[in-house]
């Protein structure tokens, strides 16, 4: 059994990631099928964009909805932690 979504944004990055994964898997058959490399290098720029994308909404998300940075000690020092992410 698995758990709701914390936040109200989970789902949509949830879906998001899973397209993502649905190109990766595509590249990867490209590669088995012998593609042309240009044609592989600009779908892995896509999936790795797409990568990028959620993980900053998920991190922007986490900032602005769990973080108190007038908070304490602790909250300043995981946004620090997590903003290298971004």
């Amino acid at each position: 059994m698995t758990n709701p979504p914390v936040h109200a944004t989970h789902p949509a990055l949830i879906a998001r990631l899973k397209r993502a994964d649905g190109h990766l898997r595509a590249v990867i058959e490209m590669i088995e099928a012998g593609k042309p490399c240009l044609e592989i290098a600009q779908q892995m720029q896509a999936v790795e964009k797409a990568v990028t994308n959620a993980k900053r909404a998920l991190i922007h998300d986490h900032m602005d909805h769990c973080l108190d940075a007038e908070g304490s000690e602790t909250d300043r020092a995981e946004l620090r932690t997590i903003a290298r992410y971004l």
